[in-house]
């Protein structure tokens, strides 16, 4: 007899449901989210237990971890791909963790990727860098535009960043409030970037770029930090069966419903690596200002539609050179890409 169970994971505790091949429910508990306490409830049915599904919520690591050091086969359930009967009445936590565990023994349970254990630390400390930057550029902005107020010059970007010398408080020192304000957002963006600085430093100590990404860097708008962070976001590229698949996943693909020739709806948008979406939306912006070949096809798009639609068109067709680039280990080749 085989079993199968799944859990239904929230930030405090879990509700674990067990399955036999005909579907009778054998175990039924809400547990606190202590690893020993759900190891223990799962102990007595190791033998006969299939696999165990867990639902791929913010905080699914420490669980998947655990249950495999202990040795049972976990199947990571893709929440986005995973939709139950609409007209139920009644649904909660015992219905979830058991409509899991149904899934799992009826095979059709949309998995997720288990990124490497070892592999996602260096991965958040990367995404904590964009987290970073975002922060930065919002408190860059932000002194831009009190300068452009109060003294009519735009400053440069590079002259925020300096942070040998404060060349931007000066401009405001006229007004008391305003030179505060403007001194206090340059510490804070001087801050930033020694912290960035420091993330980086980091990241190139630990970790090297691997043969099958060593081409990344060939596409334009890709430097050092942006092929680490397609490498780490993507994972082994065999995951994907085609390029389709990994243009979606990077979220460069259009999301609409259609039906007898008619849009009726949007699907799910955001279904897809958020990290990988940004990294090709910077590529595509530094490809369009320094590539002559991706500025003359950003150009073209932007003719026929808007900059928006043209920005996401590069983007996506960086996001399809880089699965050949990174499956075949070859150069980018700006003539295929941009044909």
């Amino acid at each position: 007899m085989g079993l199968y169970a799944g859990i239904d994971l929230h930030s405090r505790n879990s509700y674990v449901g067990i399955l036999d091949d005909e579907d009778k429910k054998i175990f039924r508990k809400k547990l606190v989210n202590d690893p020993e306490v759900i190891l223990a409830a799962l102990n007595r049915f190791r033998p006969e237990l299939t696999g165990v599904v867990v639902e791929s919520t913010f905080n699914w690591y420490w669980l998947v971890d655990a249950l495999m050091d202990g040795g049972y086969r976990v199947h990571l359930a893709n929440p986005s791909a995973i939709k139950k009967y609409e007209g139920l009445k009644h649904s909660d936590d015992h219905d979830d963790a058991f409509w899991l565990a149904q899934m799992l023994s009826l095979g059709i349970l949309p998995e997720g990727y288990i990124y490497p254990k070892e592999e996602r630390p260096i991965r958040d400390l990367l995404r904590k860098r964009g987290h970073l930057v975002r922060d930065r550029t919002s408190l860059m902005l932000s002194l831009q535009n009190i300068v452009v107020r109060n003294c009519g010059q735009k400053l440069n970007v590079n002259l925020l960043r300096k942070t040998t010398e404060d060349e931007v408080s000066p401009l405001l020192e006229e007004n008391e409030d305003l030179h505060l304000g403007g001194k206090v957002s340059k510490e804070c963006i001087d801050f930033l970037t020694s912290r960035i600085r420091c993330i980086e430093r980091s990241v190139y100590d630990k970790i090297r770029i691997k043969d099958q990404y060593k081409y990344l860097e060939t596409m334009p708008g890709v430097g050092k930090i942006l092929s680490l962070t397609i490498m780490l976001e993507a994972g082994p590229i065999e995951r994907f069966p085609h390029v389709g698949k990994y243009a979606s996943y990077c979220r460069k693909v259009p999301s609409k419903w259609i039906s007898n020739g008619k849009q009726k709806e949007k699907g799910n948008q955001k279904n897809g690596n958020k990290y990988l979406a940004r990294a090709y939306s910077e590529a595509a912006e530094m490809a369009r200002r320094f590539s002559v070949e991706a500025r003359s096809f950003y150009n073209r798009k932007k003719a026929r539609s808007n900059f928006m639609i043209a920005h996401g068109a590069l983007a996506h067709k960086l996001a399809r050179a880089g699965f050949y680039v990174m499956r075949d280990c070859v150069p980018f080749d700006s003539g295929k890409a941009f044909a």
